[in-house]
C-alpha cells in the first residue's frame, strides 16, 4: 500500500497554501515557505511543460485538497451543478455554497476545529448539534437560518479549553454569526464568491470536469 503523502508536501506540490496545518500555516514553520519547491528533489533549471490539462488537473487537487474532499465528492458536487446549468445564475457561486455550506467545513470556519480533518472526525462522533438534533455526516449541506452549537457533553473535553478566548480572534466569513456567551453560531446569508479567500480559479474545475 503506497504511503499517505502528508499535508505539508500536497502545498508543495501544488504550490499553493491550502491551510490544511491550522496556525503551523501561518508561522515560519510552514515549509512552502522555505521550500517553495515541488517534494523530492531539488528544482532543477528546466521546469517540464505546463500543459492545459495539467493546469486544470492542479487546480482541481487544490480544490479538493482546500476543502478535504474524495474526488467522488468533488466530482458530484459539479456534475449536480453542470446537469442543472440552466438553474444557476453563476456557476462558480453555485459551487462555493455546497462546500462552503458542509458542516465540517462551517466547524473549521467558526473556529471550533484547526482544520478540516479535524472538523470531519469531530463531526463523525456527534460533536455538534445542528438546530439541537445531533448530526454525524460533515458532509451535511447547512441552510440559512439553521443553528450550530457543541452538544453540551461534549463541552468539557480538552480540545474546548479556553474556546471562547480563542473564538475572539476568529475571523468569521460575512455568513456566519457567532454568539459567544451562548457559544451558538448561525447561518445568516448564502455564502458570496467575492467574500471568500479560495485559492483556486474556480473555472478551471468545471472545465476540467466538463471534458
Amino acid at each position: 500500500m503506497p504511503k499517505k503523502e502528508s499535508k505539508c508536501k500536497k502545498c508543495r506540490r501544488l504550490k499553493t497554501k491550502l491551510f490544511l496545518k491550522g496556525t503551523k500555516c501561518l508561522s515560519y514553520k510552514c515549509p512552502l515557505s522555505r521550500k517553495a519547491y515541488p517534494p523530492g528533489n531539488k528544482p532543477k533549471k528546466v521546469f517540464p511543460k505546463v500543459t492545459e490539462y495539467s493546469r486544470l488537473l492542479a487546480e482541481k487537487q487544490k480544490l479538493k485538497s482546500f476543502y478535504n474532499l474524495r474526488d467522488y465528492q468533488l466530482k458530484r458536487y459539479v456534475k449536480e451543478i453542470l446537469e442543472k446549468s440552466k438553474k444557476y445564475k453563476d456557476l462558480d457561486q453555485a459551487l462555493v455554497e455546497k462546500l462552503e455550506l458542509r458542516l465540517d467545513n462551517v466547524i473549521y470556519r467558526l473556529g471550533l476545529a484547526s482544520s478540516r480533518a479535524q472538523a470531519r472526525q469531530l463531526i463523525s462522533h456527534k460533536y455538534f448539534l445542528v438546530n439541537k438534533i445531533p448530526v454525524n455526516i460533515p458532509s451535511y449541506q447547512l441552510k440559512v437560518g439553521e443553528i450550530i452549537e457543541i452538544k453540551p457533553q461534549k463541552l468539557k473535553k480538552k480540545i474546548f479549553q479556553s474556546l471562547k478566548e480563542k473564538l475572539k480572534n476568529v475571523q468569521l466569513p460575512s455568513y456566519l454569526q457567532l454568539d459567544l456567551d451562548k457559544l451558538q453560531a448561525k447561518i445568516v446569508s448564502k455564502p458570496k464568491v467575492e467574500d471568500l479567500t479560495i485559492p483556486v480559479d474556480l473555472h478551471s474545475i468545471f472545465e476540467f470536469y466538463a471534458k
